[in-house]
């Protein structure tokens, strides 16, 4: 393929897509970006296609349509169903790892299986399929328990259980397919680990891999870290809960057995592997694994990278060894998210959104759950509907300028939580 005056084509409709977009269009082999199917905002900037991503054929038919040369595979759901093979087979270049690979996020049970036999530290478990021993191994555990639907649940199906009654209904529900369908009918019932979370990603090509920015993302709804679980509700980059000696140690004790240990299994893992930490007094714990770059985590960690990344993308997607490191900013992102009122449960859609024409100095605004209504102006539709990104010299630097972006943008039912960083700013 040739890697100049390339068109690239992100799927995918979210904020993370938004920031590989931009991040593409940046890049001086890129000559043209284009997104499928995007949102409102991401088709104010880049050409847009309304396809299925769920399915192959649509995606490949697309590539082959626009004569792309280079796709990369956002969301979690394409990947696991196996988006990168189908293209491969086309002979079109695809970022993101296949479908084998993917199964590491695609089903928490193989992932927590994964981690245990390869040694690697993350909470005692069990799988189940059935209630009954579900239950009876419910009654054994110490609270409060996590209950995790082990399928594909948009970040929301891990329940954190105070009591027996609720992880008790939370299996039932689970297991007989009433609160997560397919994604329920096998769960995972683990430990509850006490700690602060961190996101380590890297871009891996087999057992060569690159570390990005340490991340910290906010998933609680509420300010204080309370509420309800989401999909996120803002991110920082870097942190300074991770220090360098102690990222060097996760990569001997996590990573480095982590790649190992797929190779051994005869998986070729190639992507962005995001593996969430839980970092606990007896050490750093693995709480989950994805597949494809975080999101909001993505907004904070790709404007903090000082080269192009697309060099980086194209050999992982190839399968080349790459460098062993990659040149990151002296600086600091926060983004807040801007969800509609009422997300995580049922919110209102359909409203206009307006934004000043430029953005404060080190700013700009991620679109997420948005489209275009009749008359092409952008409203919201989902529940996280918009990122505001800062980034600066330091962090209260991001943080105040992203919070500057968020008063500049109005929708009705407009909701953000005012403490992204909090714990953070504890630790200066």
């Amino acid at each position: 393929m040739k890697e100049e005056n390339m068109k690239v084509l992100i799927i995918g409709s979210g904020g993370r897509e938004h920031t590989l977009a931009k991040t593409c269009d940046n890049s001086p082999l890129v000559e043209k970006v284009l997104v499928a199917p995007g949102n409102g905002g991401i088709s104010k900037e880049f050409s847009t296609f309304v396809i299925d991503v769920e399915n192959n054929d649509e995606i490949i038919s697309l590539a082959k349509q626009e004569q792309v040369d280079f796709v990369i595979i956002g969301p979690e759901v394409p990947l696991c169903n196996g988006a990168v093979d189908a293209l491969t087979k086309e002979n079109i270049l695809a970022y993101g790892p296949n479908q084998q690979a993917a199964h590491l996020e695609g089903s928490k049970a193989f992932s927590k299986d994964f981690l245990a036999k390869h040694n690697i530290p993350t909470a005692a478990y069990e799988n189940f399929r059935e209630i009954k021993p579900a239950l009876e191994y419910l009654s054994t555990c110490t609270l409060p328990v996590v209950v995790k639907a082990s399928g594909l649940a948009a970040g929301k199906g891990v329940l954190i259980c105070t009591n027996l009654d609720s992880a008790e209904n939370a299996v039932k529900e689970m297991l007989a397919g009433s609160s997560f369908g397919e994604s329920g009918k096998e769960v995972v019932i683990e430990e509850f680990l006490e700690g602060e979370e961190a996101s380590l990603h890297l871009i891996c090509s087999g057992e060569s891999y690159v570390t990005l920015p340490m991340s910290q993302d906010h998933k609680k709804v509420g300010e204080g870290d309370t509420g309800l679980n989401t999909g996120g509700m803002g991110a920082y980059a870097p942190t300074r809960l991770v220090t360098k000696e102690m990222l060097t140690a996760y990569e001997e004790s996590i990573v480095r057995p982590t790649l190992t240990g797929l190779k051994k299994d005869g998986i070729d893992f190639r992507g962005t592997l995001y593996i969430g930490l839980m970092l606990t007094v007896n050490g750093p714990k693995v709480l989950e694994f994805n597949v494809r770059f975080g999101d909001p985590e993505t907004q904070v960690i790709l404007p903090l990278i000082d080269e192009d990344l697309i060099p980086f993308l194209i050999q992982s997607a190839k399968g080349e060894n790459l460098p062993q490191t990659i040149e990151i900013k002296k600086e600091s992102a926060l983004v807040v998210v801007l969800a509609s009122e009422g997300y995580p449960e049922s919110y209102p859609k359909g409203e206009i959104i307006t934004q000043p024409e430029s953005f404060p100095t080190g700013s700009h605004l991620i679109h997420a759950g948005t489209r275009l209504n009749d008359n092409l102006d952008v409203i919201s539709a989902g529940g996280r509907v918009l990122g505001a990104v800062g980034w600066g010299e330091n962090l209260e630097q991001a943080k105040d300028r992203a919070y500057e972006l968020c008063d500049l943008v109005s929708f009705k039912s407009k909701y953000y939580r005012k403490d992204i960083g909090h714990k953070e700013f504890l630790r200066y």
